[in-house]
């Protein structure tokens, strides 16, 4: 399951051999001072939209990849079994937000130092 790790002044979204296969992407690396907001989720799956590319989905069971709106650019990593999650809105870098199943949000946010808004 990935795995959000602070290291230093950057968030880590650490990503298992399975999910790099399914999202066709490595490990993300998150400047602290490009994330605008982080926040936890009730039911992380349906805030994800858009195309996918690259990457896989099944809509409302798991969403691994790039997914490419008129207004956004979101990396996912969700996985059906876990409705709760960590979105994190960024500025400045490739993505505009980070979408992360997680069992306990909560927990991941406090893990890493950053304010939050739930």
């Amino acid at each position: 399951m990935a795995e959000l790790l602070r290291d230093g002044d950057s968030v880590v979204l650490r990503l298992s051999v399975a999910e790099k296969a399914e999202s066709l992407h490595g490990d993300l690396v998150i400047p602290v001072g490009s994330i605008v907001d982080i926040q936890s989720v009730d039911d992380i799956i349906h805030l994800v939209h858009g195309l996918r590319l690259p990457g896989s989905r099944w809509p409302g069971r798991f969403a691994m990849g790039t997914f490419i709106s008129s207004d956004s650019k979101t990396f996912a990593v969700v996985h059906g079994d876990t409705k709760r999650g960590v979105r994190i809105q960024l500025k400045d870098e490739g993505f505009t937000e980070v979408l992360v199943g997680s069992p306990d949000p909560d927990a991941t946010i406090m893990s890493l130092g950053i304010g939050s808004s739930s």
